[in-house]
């Protein structure tokens, strides 16, 4: 990925991401410019299935500071862009229990700005925590390996 733009930190911590797939997203000419200085965030965000589209929900782009009537409304939902297998593979997945479609990271693919969704099933507390736990123990036996 090249130019990460932003990461959803709480994504991986509370899914089991099964499957990815990159998507453009629809931005307006502030937006594109308030997210080249870095200014967006993807915690809490989410994407749905409204009418045969999929719509990103609760992504952050703050105001560019020089726009003025251009700017939009930072936590406006925004229109991804997918083919219509892609859609309806979409649709099909997240029928099924649990699955949930979940923003990734945001980063630049030449002039564009692509979205990684992915396709993940929730997480049980004991699954966060029993991860918690290996990831401590890893760290706990690295540290005493280089001693």
């Amino acid at each position: 990925m090249a130019g990460l733009i932003a990461k959803n930190p709480t994504a991986k911590h509370n899914y089991t991401i099964t499957e990815t797939l990159e998507t453009g997203i629809v931005l307006s000419g502030t937006e594109i410019k308030s997210i080249r200085s870095g200014k967006v965030n993807l915690k809490d965000t989410y994407a749905i299935l409204k009418n045969g589209e999929v719509f990103i929900v609760g992504m952050h782009i703050s105001p560019y500071e020089h726009g003025n009537i251009f700017n939009k409304d930072p936590l406006r939902s925004r229109k991804l862009l997918l083919n219509r297998r892609e859609i309806n593979k979409l649709i099909g997945l997240t029928k099924q229990k649990g699955y949930s479609l979940v923003p990734i990271s945001l980063y630049f693919k030449g002039s564009f700005v692509k979205v990684e969704l992915g396709i993940g099933k929730g997480k049980k507390l004991y699954d966060k925590r029993e991860e918690l736990a290996k990831k401590d123990a890893n760290l706990y036996i690295r540290r005493h390996m280089n001693d």
